[in-house]
């Protein structure tokens, strides 16, 4: 009985996916680690949609005939080098970063909440009482300020103790 080819296309394909995919991802280790600790980093739209392209380039390498090692590696260089020369601008240059990078965003303050804010950040009041529950809040009374980070994620000032002479900590 022959197996059909959506099942099983031969021992040559099987063996194409584990030749490729061990030197593809060998190829994305050494790229990644000579172009620094940004490449892999979540910090804002740019790095996510950059991560999201290694891994579908890692994907295509490894499964499509069509498409040899050398234009893989060759892709990861590309992609790489891009982000790092995007990166390296945006650190340099004022008008770069505001391009690549957002703001972060005051969605609470003095434990008020900016609805303003909060509709033009596409936050709910409830992503913000989950936020103020894992710093071990009961009310958003407590905090000084509640921030929308670059990278997507909800940072929780907490107001000072009295006799504490700083307005945050």
């Amino acid at each position: 009985m022959k197996i059909p080819e959506i099942f099983f296309s031969g021992w040559e394909s099987i063996g194409r996916v584990l030749i490729v995919g061990v030197l593809a991802y060998v190829a994305l280790v050494v790229l990644v680690r000579a172009s620094g600790k940004r490449t892999l980093a979540s910090m804002n739209a740019f790095d996510f949609i950059v991560n999201v392209a290694i891994g579908s380039i890692l994907a295509t390498i490894i499964l499509s005939r069509d498409i040899s090692l050398a234009e893989g590696i060759i892709a990861f260089v590309v992609l790489l080098g891009l982000q790092f020369i995007v990166s390296w601008s945006s650190s340099r240059s004022k008008m770069a970063a505001q391009f690549v990078k957002s703001q972060p965003g005051i969605l609470v303050y003095q434990g008020e909440l900016l609805r303003d804010a909060m509709r033009r950040e596409r936050i709910d009041e409830s992503e913000i009482l989950q936020a103020l529950r894992s710093e071990g809040m009961d009310s958003r009374k407590d905090a000084a300020a509640v921030v929308l980070e670059t990278n997507g994620h909800i940072s929780v000032l907490k107001r000072a103790e009295r006799g504490d002479d700083s307005s945050l900590r």
